[in-house]
């Protein structure tokens, strides 16, 4: 779907909201994890720089993650990152790779149609780039994601974010092009552009579409008129949409302004996208209803949603066991501990977490060989509890050497 016009209005209020970047040009070098990749585009015809935040422990392991592509990148990584951890500790949503893409002409990338401001005096102010949201696209889908795809481990789960114009920008790719991402985010998005034009672009997506497996999430500051009238009209739009497979959201904030809401929007936003991730749990007691098949069968079904295959996480596997081993079940927790070193079988803890259930149960030659395995894959890894690893070791040979001299004796 393709429409240009070469020439809109818009209000100075709008100017100011949409128009000028979240941060300044000359902001301190952000981000000291995230790493600085450079891609020459023949889309764009110049370099772009992007910003890669992997998830902790992605240097060391095999998994693969779904993408987090964000436009406004250099003004909005350091945060999302510190967001998609937190959440993703806390089961909620899985780890991402985060794609921060940082802006060379803002007004061009994130506007679908070229733009003019009118002044109140009737003076015309222009803006002769803007409109290249197109072609910004076409970078993203020919260039970026190939490379990004190549070079990362990546799951096909991929969601795009924006503030702003980037939120015109993120509205504009779904409307336009709703299958090149599986989710959307909309922070306090200039839909006012072009006379609303994202607006009726949804308006014939939604006539058009019987089924549509995407989520649509979007946030608005304390921000009265063009802005929050074009908002409500298109959580309107939403509200009256029927549509097999499609989820969205909309998340007003009036204690927020137009550049604070952004934190919390990704914050309700990827809640939003993965609403059904986290693992359902007994209100009273915190474990899982069902055990270990229960958890097995929530991360089928969640699979087969998102689309990607998705093990159970390795510590809530390890939570499982010690919940067992806390009543006293032993056989039952060796068989949850196995099954998570099986399914991780490069990372230490799950080796330690089953020689400590083979211990306590009396086991030792085995529970010998696991810590062995733990040691030796914490120091590998350089995984912090790799003394701990060394001690439980050591404390089992103790018990060996123990055994074998009261049967000598």
């Amino acid at each position: 779907m393709r429409r240009r016009k070469t020439c809109t209005s818009l209000t100075p209020s709008l100017l100011f909201l949409s128009l000028i970047p979240p941060a300044a040009a000359d902001s301190p070098e952000p981000m000291p994890f995230a790493e600085r990749r450079t891609l020459s585009s023949k889309v764009l015809g110049e370099d772009r720089e992007v910003l890669v935040s992997t998830p902790q422990g992605y240097g060391t392991g095999q998994k693969s993650y779904p993408v987090l592509y964000l436009t406004d990148g250099d003004a909005h990584l350091l945060h999302t990152a510190g967001t998609v951890g937190f959440l993703a500790t806390n089961g909620l949503i899985p780890e991402l790779i985060i794609v921060g893409i940082p802006n060379t002409d803002r007004n061009r990338d994130l506007s679908p149609t070229r733009a003019t401001i009118t002044r109140d005096d009737g003076t015309v102010m222009e803006f002769p780039t803007s409109g290249g949201a197109e072609e910004f696209l076409e970078f993203i889908s020919t260039e970026l994601m190939p490379f990004v795809e190549k070079s990362y481990r990546t799951q096909p789960f991929k969601i795009l974010a924006g503030h702003s114009l980037g939120g015109l920008f993120s509205t504009y790719t779904f409307v336009s092009q709703p299958d090149l991402f599986q989710a959307y985010i909309a922070v306090s998005p200039a839909l006012s552009w072009d006379d609303q034009l994202a607006l009726k672009l949804a308006e014939e997506l939604f006539a058009d579409r019987k089924k549509l497996n995407k989520t649509y999430f979007m946030t608005l500051g304390d921000e009265p008129g063009q802005m929050e009238e074009a908002w409500n009209g298109l959580r309107t739009l939403l509200a009256d949409t029927k549509i097999d497979g499609f989820a969205w959201g909309a998340r007003q904030m009036k204690d927020e302004n137009h550049g604070s809401v952004v934190l919390r929007s990704h914050y309700f936003g990827l809640q939003k996208v993965f609403e059904d991730w986290q693992l359902p749990r007994d209100p009273e007691t915190g474990e899982v209803p069902g055990g270990l098949d229960a958890v097995v069968a929530h991360y089928q079904g969640i699979s087969e949603k998102y689309g990607f295959s998705i093990t159970p996480p390795e510590q809530i596997i390890n939570g499982l066991g010690y919940q067992a081993m806390g009543r006293g079940d032993l056989a039952v927790a060796i068989e949850i501990f196995r099954y998570n070193v099986a399914g991780n079988p490069h990372s230490a803890n799950p080796h330690d977490s089953l020689a400590e259930a083979l211990e306590n149960d009396g086991r030792l030659e085995e529970a010998r060989k696991g810590y062995e395995m733990a040691y030796e894959l914490g120091q590998q890894i350089e995984d912090p509890n790799a003394g701990v690893y060394k001690r439980n070791l050591d404390r089992v040979l103790a018990k060996q050497q123990e055994g074998a001299g009261a049967g000598e004796s």
